[in-house]
């Protein structure tokens, strides 16, 4: 399902995100959660733990985490009573790129930057998605201009497999009155200015009237700022919409 349709209220959101989770649940397992331990990402960790979904989440741990964002598992653990799957990168890998380009290398240039995201994200996320059939995103058409054309599911032709990203239609209030009125445990740094946050080196809090995602690799165009998970050659992986 795909809707532009702002009027839309937050319970037929609601119902609608849960019919998409059962159905990935039910009609294309093995599927997995990417979770980012950001807001969207808890949402649909509350979802699918409440309900009690056959859907795995994961999380890509990349070594340059925020503490804060780091402590989210604990606070599953301690809410949910569920371990999410924490995928590392190989440390090899990580030794050379920082041994031949220096631990910041990433703020150099954008390829420098692309190849951190390859090793630390991108690499691990390949592994955590080898044996599934689809997989879930907390990724929403308002969060940037990179993301405005996309879909509920779509068929990943990259992995050869169906992706899921059930909060596209939300909007950010919806995101945070579903949290609030459902205390949902979320990521402290949301209240510090960071409504998008990734690798602490590569996000920033935001100022007033920003796009949300302005504090993520703030030093690049907006027309770039995605790490590699969702993109091929350049391009969003959006290649095939199948709702």
């Amino acid at each position: 399902m795909q809707t532009n349709d702002s009027t839309i209220s937050l319970p037929e959101l609601i119902a609608a995100t849960q019919a998409t989770l059962e159905k990935i649940a039910s009609d294309y397992a093995p599927a997995v959660f990417a979770s980012s331990l950001a807001a969207e990402d808890m949402v649909l960790t509350d979802l699918i733990l409440r309900s009690k979904l056959a859907i795995g989440i994961f999380t890509l741990e990349t070594g340059r985490l925020h503490a804060e964002t780091l402590g989210m598992l604990d606070r599953i653990k301690e809410t949910y009573d569920y371990d999410v799957t924490p995928f590392r990168p190989q440390a090899d890998a990580v030794a050379t790129y920082v041994e031949k380009n220096g631990l910041n290398a990433f703020y150099d240039s954008i390829e420098m930057r692309k190849e951190c995201c390859r090793i630390r994200k991108i690499e691990p996320l390949n592994r955590a998605l080898s044996g599934n059939k689809s997989w879930v995103t907390g990724q929403r058409r308002a969060q940037s201009l990179t993301r405005a054309e996309l879909h509920v599911q779509e068929q990943d032709e990259a992995h050869a497999m169906t992706k899921f990203n059930p909060l596209a239609d939300w909007s950010e209030e919806d995101v945070w009155e579903y949290i609030r009125s459902n205390n949902v445990p979320y990521n402290p740094l949301h209240d510090k200015g960071y409504p998008s946050i990734g690798c602490e080196p590569c996000t920033r809090a935001i100022q007033p009237g920003e796009d949300v995602r302005a504090g993520r690799w703030w030093w690049e165009n907006p027309d770039s700022k995605e790490c590699g998970l969702h993109v091929v050659d350049g391009k969003l992986i959006r290649i095939k919409s199948v709702a």
